[in-house]
């Protein structure tokens, strides 16, 4: 089962008829992005062939434009020397690695900022855990309720947690369907935060 995209997507093909395959693989790591990125505005994708090199087949190349609420993401991926580049899927699939790539330094950068602000690092205690489920909330000092899955605890730790435990945690740039929500959770441990 594929993901659908849930932004514009327009895909171009240059100097390369339209194929339905390259289009729905354009689709699928399109769709890709939306874990790294919440608030893709659109994306327009490029697939082209321009040119034949003498001592080369014909080699791929993929452009791709992100629009994002503060900007514009551009990879252009293009590589002379890169014979795997003759086939087609190996080239998107490497430009929506640069993309995903870019997309998460753009949220690193945003979260970083925000964790500037802060005197303490983000923290709380486990305040529900549905261990079955894979999921639990963390309550703040402020007695906010962020919302945690399983795959968001570090170094496997979920299996580790229980009600009361302390931690830390990175709060997702977007909020999710339960609010907000932590992208990664760290037990603290032994070592304890002052308020």
């Amino acid at each position: 089962m594929t993901e659908d995209v849930t932004f514009p997507l327009e895909i171009t093909f240059r100097d390369i008829g339209p194929s339905p395959a390259v289009e729905a693989r354009v689709r699928k790591e399109a769709a890709k992005l939306q874990r790294f990125h919440q608030r893709i505005v659109s994306c327009r994708v490029v697939v082209a062939a321009p040119d034949r090199h003498k001592h080369k087949g014909k080699l791929y190349f993929v452009r791709i434009q992100i629009a994002v609420p503060n900007g514009n993401l551009w990879i252009n991926r293009r590589s002379p020397y890169n014979h795997a580049h003759e086939d087609v899927y190996v080239a998107i699939r490497d430009a929506f690695d640069a993309a995903t790539r870019r997309l998460e330094e753009k949220v690193s950068k945003k979260m970083n900022k925000e964790i500037k602000r802060h005197e303490a690092p983000p923290h709380g205690v486990v305040s529900r855990l549905f261990r079955e489920r894979g999921y639990g909330f963390i309550r703040t000092p402020d007695e906010r309720e962020i919302y945690f899955n399983d795959l968001s605890v570090v170094n496997d730790g979920f299996k580790r947690l229980g009600v009361g435990s302390e931690v830390r945690y990175v709060l997702a740039p977007d909020d999710g369907p339960e609010g907000p929500q932590a992208s990664t959770v760290k037990p603290i441990g032994k070592h304890h935060l002052v308020d």
